[in-house]
């Protein structure tokens, strides 16, 4: 189904479950999304690859936070690319969009032409969850490993979770007909749902770091593997492509896993920044710090990493001693 050139289902997180199974996911596909997240910024291919990885997880994972909850992951690398950062807004009310932006720091005289993922190096991928005022956050942390942001996002789910859990994403530069050359992002989260009594395997070889058939036996284990079978058919045009719709994808990849689906999530790019949010954030300096900041123009200037927005401010109205209106 299309308007113009638009495709009902771009932009949106669609749950399902596959009752067989005892199996649930979501499928993404994102257009106007990862579009708006990168135009922002001049990435070299391989960050850009690794953002529209990262944005399509957040889409993914974000999708069962509450209303109002802010969900976000991050990278934290010795690598040429030493940051990724991605926060997903749980819509204000039910049928309103969520809200995707993202953005990476990298040292560009680093940046090699290996794989995207070897430009991270050694560090840790992070889950962080801002569930709204007088409530603690909650954060869990996994070293980044596996040759993917996809496996560093499974290996979480594994050891802080212990959900076993499968990605399979495709994300990449469209040229569909007639149309500019734009990011397209799609991809398939599968999950096994909890059990009442998890079987944990020992992990003696792996450096103590769960895997998603360490956490299963018997017949939950046979259907995880039938199910990481059937997933791996999909192909990436399948994924993220415009002519696969994600219901006609689940039926194609799951029918006899009796694959059940719920009320899609509209997604959208969205940053909160504002002049206010910067004002706050400098309302923790002294005049004399202040001046430090202060332009030889005379004026203070705050740039939004997510979205690029530029900000220029009277430095006598900002800081802790600013002088009242």
């Amino acid at each position: 189904m299309t308007t113009g050139t638009s495709i009902a289902w771009d932009d949106t997180v669609l749950p399902f479950q596959l009752d067989a199974s005892d199996i649930r996911g979501r499928v993404a596909r994102l257009n106007g999304v990862l579009d708006g997240v990168l135009k922002q910024h001049d990435y070299p291919p391989v960050v850009e690859a690794l953002v529209a990885e990262m944005t399509v997880l957040t889409a993914l994972i974000g999708q069962t936070i509450k209303l109002r909850w802010k969900l976000s992951l991050q990278v934290q690398s010795n690598g040429p690319v030493r940051r990724i950062a991605t926060d997903y807004y749980g819509p204000e009310e039910d049928g309103t969009p969520a809200r995707i932006r993202a953005y990476a720091s990298f040292d560009a005289d680093r940046l090699t032409d290996g794989p995207a993922f070897d430009q991270l190096g050694e560090g840790y991928f992070a889950v962080l969850i801002d569930q709204g005022p007088d409530m603690t956050p909650y954060q869990g942390i996994t070293p980044l490993i596996g040759g993917s942001l996809s496996t560093c996002a499974e290996s979480y789910f594994a050891q802080s979770e212990q959900l076993p859990t499968r990605f399979k994403l495709s994300f990449g530069k469209s040229t569909e007909a007639g149309q500019a050359e734009h990011w397209r992002a799609g991809g398939v989260m599968v999950q096994h749902m909890p059990e009442a009594s998890p079987f944990v395997a020992q992990t003696e070889g792996t450096g103590d770091i769960l895997q998603a058939t360490d956490l299963l036996s018997g017949d939950s284990s046979e259907n995880w593997g039938r199910v990481n079978i059937l997933l791996d058919t999909a192909e990436e045009l399948e994924l993220a492509g415009p002519q696969v719709s994600p219901s006609d994808l689940l039926l194609r990849l799951f029918h006899e896993e009796a694959p059940r689906v719920f009320d899609a999530q509209p997604v959208r790019f969205g940053c909160t920044c504002s002049e206010d949010r910067v004002r706050q954030s400098l309302s923790i300096y002294s005049a004399r710090d202040i001046a430090t900041m202060t332009t030889d123009e005379g004026i203070v200037t705050a740039d939004c990493q997510f979205c690029g927005a530029h900000y220029e401010l009277d430095p006598k109205t900002v800081g802790f001693e600013a002088v009242a209106d």
